[in-house]
């Protein structure tokens, strides 16, 4: 049944991605290399665990119209409705499917992405420790034990240059038509936390309160005017528009507030396979070389852990789907109610602005070298040695201090010189 989809995307993404790229190195082998094995490897992401537990009996996925099984994975995968951000632009395996009246909506959480748009399968995009992302797809079928295919079409697009070459996330800001044809030619990026606000969101549907933001979300192009002026907007959208037929998304919402998570998260995951995946390959073909492409990954993750580049909010954002306050309960906190995720959207995305992708399975799973180097570099940094460069002058001491609180009480493997001074 994917053979339609898998053919249209291959045609709309032939050749390379277009537009902004990240500024991190890439991948420097493939993923055949055997210190990777990508596709033979076994591998232990959530989406495996939920496949080994259906299987044996011990899990049931719910079937129940108009969702079908979505509601009950979200469930099962731990993910919460609130986060749902929705795209209208034919961006993924299921191109012919989407709409601005049928757009793609997507949750998720620390770990996975599902995607679905009303009448298509269920795509998912989850991260393995050691691997990186894994794409699988559910049939909307109901059957006794549904199975997750591993459909290979995926990696056409999910291994590029923007991805650092590594199979990873890819999140797309494309002027989109009515029919929600892509429209490169007027406006074509990627984004991370690092993108001007001015230049996210083309394609995708903002809800909430942009304030003085301006961004290219909720705006349908003409696809008969290729001159066209991009004109990036303040949005206060408090729900997702009229045209949305009801039922093909779970909540009225594309929450601001979970789309910049989602712009931060995702560049973020792919810089920590990239992280492991390059060290392994130092390590099995040059290992002589191994120490200095550690501290030199490492650089590019810690800069992005820390937000050193984070393109800054010209004024307070607000949400309206729960999402913020499911966000930041989830901790760990310190003594002092302190922690990582909690949210700002005043100036910036983070309170205090140190990713909490520290505490995931994938930072926890880099190899030895890799995580050394990482945290020796992320002391370089808090401990105020760059504090006269300028790029990291917006780090301020009080920021300093207060992640390194934070995480001397919540962060397990910490190494014993974080007990250090903060200059």
């Amino acid at each position: 049944m994917f053979r339609p989809a898998i053919a249209a995307a291959l045609v709309l993404w032939a050749g390379a991605i277009f537009g902004q790229q990240p500024p991190d190195e890439t991948f420097s082998a493939t993923p055949d290399h055997p210190a990777i094995a990508y596709a033979t490897l076994p591998t232990s992401d959530a989406v495996r665990r939920l496949a080994r537990n259906i299987e044996a009996g011990s899990w049931r996925l719910d079937f129940k119209p108009p969702h079908g099984y979505l509601r009950s994975l979200l469930g099962a995968l731990d993910i919460a409705e609130s986060s749902q951000v929705v795209s209208f632009s034919k961006t993924s395996l299921q191109a012919e499917t989407i709409s601005p009246a049928n757009p793609r909506a997507i949750y998720f959480n620390d770990t996975t992405a599902v995607a679905f748009p009303g009448g298509g399968f269920i795509e998912i995009a989850t991260q393995d420790p050691r691997q990186g992302f894994v794409f699988y797809v559910l049939e909307q079928r109901a059957v006794a034990r549904p199975q997750f295919l591993r459909p290979s079409a995926c990696l056409t697009c999910h291994v590029a240059y923007a991805t650092l070459n590594v199979p990873g996330a890819l999140v797309r800001s494309v002027a989109t038509g009515a029919a929600g044809q892509t429209l490169p030619f007027v406006w074509n990026g990627t984004t991370s936390h690092r993108t001007p606000h001015a230049e996210r969101w083309a394609g995708w549907y903002v809800t909430g309160r942009s304030g003085g933001v301006a961004h290219l979300g909720n705006t349908l192009m003409r696809s008969d005017a290729p001159d066209q002026n991009v004109r990036p907007a303040a949005s206060a959208l408090p729900a997702l528009p009229d045209r949305v037929a009801s039922g093909r998304t779970v909540t009225a919402h594309s929450d601001i507030a979970a789309l910049v998570v989602f712009d931060h998260q995702m560049h973020g995951m792919n810089l920590l396979a990239r992280t492991g995946w390059d060290i392994r390959v130092a390590v099995a073909d040059a290992p002589a070389t191994a120490g200095a492409v550690a501290a030199r990954v490492a650089a590019d993750l810690v800069d992005y852990l820390l937000f050193i580049d984070e393109a800054p909010l010209a004024g307070p954002v607000r949400g309206d789907s729960g999402f913020a306050a499911t966000f930041a309960a989830k901790g760990p906190k310190d003594r002092a109610g302190r922690s990582l995720r909690d949210l700002d959207l005043a100036t910036r995305l983070l309170k205090y602005p140190c990713s909490y992708l520290v505490y995931s399975e994938a930072f926890d799973a880099l190899p030895a070298m890799a995580k050394d180097a990482v945290y020796a570099r992320l002391w370089h940094v808090l401990s105020g040695a760059e504090r006269e460069t300028p790029r990291y002058a917006r780090l301020s001491r009080a920021d300093r201090q207060a992640i390194t609180e934070i995480l001397r009480e919540t962060k397990k493997d910490l190494p014993p010189y974080f007990r250090g001074r903060v200059g």
